[in-house]
């Protein structure tokens, strides 16, 4: 069983919480969100700012200067890879209490599918605007950089 290795990042001022589903191996490798080299998810909040994030301290702050908040709704799985596919014997974060905890946020977007299947499933009765963002993940490549970041500004920004 692999637990999620980071706390949520999350500010004073956080209005969207972005939820994926569980960090990559690349991820739990390079010990942050979103590390897999060829992941867009940095590439395309860097876009949508104009400030490069280039390290770890970078990237945190780049969070709360645009209000987010980020976590994954995945508390601990089974797993071979990096596929939420290939996710099993699932636990949740308590998305429901975090949200308590932070009232401050408005919204949930989701990087993922998986993840927003999951939110619906078990925190359906949660009255919260939430919305799915096109998945910056390298397996989902239907989707232009440019197209990607269009709908990242609109719903973000």
């Amino acid at each position: 069983m692999q637990e999620h290795p980071f706390k949520p990042i999350v500010f004073n001022k956080s209005k969207t919480l972005i939820l994926g589903s569980f960090p990559s191996l690349k991820s739990f490798e390079n010990s942050f969100y979103y590390a897999h080299p060829k992941n867009q998810f940095w590439k395309i909040l860097s876009k949508i700012s104009g400030y490069a994030v280039n390290n770890k301290d970078q990237k945190i702050w780049l969070i709360k200067e645009l209000n987010l908040a980020l976590w994954d709704i995945v508390a601990s799985c089974n797993r071979e890879n990096s596929s939420d596919n290939n996710l099993k014997d699932i636990k949740l974060n308590d998305i429901a209490t975090f949200l308590k905890e932070n009232p401050q946020i408005e919204q949930i977007a989701f990087t993922s599918k998986f993840a927003q299947k999951l939110y619906n499933k078990e925190f359906k009765d949660l009255n919260i605007k939430n919305f799915y963002l096109p998945s910056p993940s390298p397996a989902y490549a239907t989707m232009s950089f440019e197209d990607k970041c269009k709908i990242y500004k609109e719903k973000l920004l």
